[in-house]
């Protein structure tokens, strides 16, 4: 079975490869969907246990179109600069074979740019995340019935970012079921280190720790090889079954895990990969960057989709509005309050806005 990742970052230097620019998701605003309103139980249920589930959040009538992009892609009817090919004389099983996921297609793919910068996905993750959002890296699992599940690992492991603020949002485009392969959380192992692979220099602190191991078999299926299994049972196991439009989010360090899917009927997904836009990303979807050995983060390459940052970023390539296409205003970042002091001293009042 082919696993399809995208050589996107090279095609970044190959503008052959690449789309046209065009504005073709501009409709698709902020204006056009109700907002979202979370509560402080949702917020709470994040921080607890490292993952909360949002039902219904994108609208059925997108979440139809998405899927049926996704029966076209498995017949060859749509494609994009990477996608592998797809011809009439493959068999259905062959056709299949062809797909399990296909990582970044939003730099090629305006429906997939769409997804990733979701309003009403960037809504939660302003409420539950804060308000400077990055937009790393888009996914979708075709996972077809007999396709293998993936073992415990961290998202972080992959997708390094400095400070560690990595979240994601994985999109129900299917009924998910413990039968076809739901999602399984290990609730509240988002406090654990991230366990990182020997030649990974982005670490964080988590190297240094005593307990803390070189990480050789992230995403092993197998339990009795997968070396966070031992991790994982320090904590409860949830199903997280999802109808079709709900998103759940987790926090990159948070252990998960699917099992294959055993039923007759696909489980389909979307996942975005976000963290706040103010940390320092050494990643450009595995690929290499300009800058890369001089220890340059790849910033550049990720679409600021909400908020402000102090680093550099990218534009959607097909026009989806988000705040890197957006007149950026000025905000108070911080303020000086009364505060008893000793003696009966006060540190001033006042706020301190940043003016562009």
């Amino acid at each position: 079975m082919m696993n399809w990742s995208l050589n996107l970052a090279s095609a970044n230097a190959a503008s052959a490869n690449q789309p046209p620019k065009t504005d073709e998701n501009a409709p698709f605003t902020r204006g056009r969907y109700e907002p979202v309103q979370l509560s402080v139980h949702d917020y709470r249920e994040l921080q607890e246990k490292g993952f909360v589930k949002v039902a219904g959040l994108i609208p059925q009538s997108e979440i139809h179109e998405l899927s049926l992009h996704m029966d076209r892609v498995l017949q060859g009817q749509e494609t994009a600069p990477g996608f592998p090919p797809i011809d009439a004389s493959m068999s259905e099983a062959d056709r299949v074979a062809r797909f399990s996921r296909i990582h970044n297609a939003h730099r090629v793919h305006a429906m997939h740019e769409r997804f990733l910068l979701h309003p009403r996905i960037l809504d939660v993750l302003e409420s539950l995340h804060g308000p400077d959002i990055l937009a790393l890296q888009s996914m979708p699992f075709f996972k077809q019935p007999g396709q293998p599940g993936q073992g415990y690992h961290q998202d972080s492991y992959y997708i390094p970012t400095l400070p560690n603020t990595l979240i994601a949002a994985w999109v129900a485009v299917s009924e998910a079921t413990e039968d076809n392969g739901c999602v399984w959380f290990r609730a509240s192992s988002q406090a654990e280190p991230l366990y990182p692979e020997p030649d990974n220099e982005f670490t964080h602190e988590s190297r240094t720790l005593q307990g803390v191991f070189d990480n050789h078999t992230a995403s092993d299926d197998n339990p009795e090889t997968n070396q966070l299994a031992a991790v994982a049972q320090r904590y409860p196991e949830v199903a997280c079954p999802a109808k079709p439009g709900d998103v759940i989010f987790f926090r990159g360090n948070v252990l998960h895990r699917s099992h294959a899917n055993r039923s007759s009927m696909p489980r389909r997904a979307f996942v975005g990969h976000y963290c706040d836009a103010r940390s320092f990303v050494p990643w450009n979807m595995g690929e290499g960057w300009e800058g890369m050995e001089r220890g340059e983060g790849a910033n550049q390459y990720h679409v600021l989709a909400r908020g402000d940052t102090h680093l550099e970023f990218a534009t959607p390539r097909f026009g989806t509005p988000c705040a890197a296409v957006e007149e950026r205003r000025s905000r108070v970042v911080g303020s000086l309050i009364d505060m008893p002091m000793a003696g009966n001293g006060k540190m001033g009042m006042g706020s301190v806005r940043v003016m562009r």
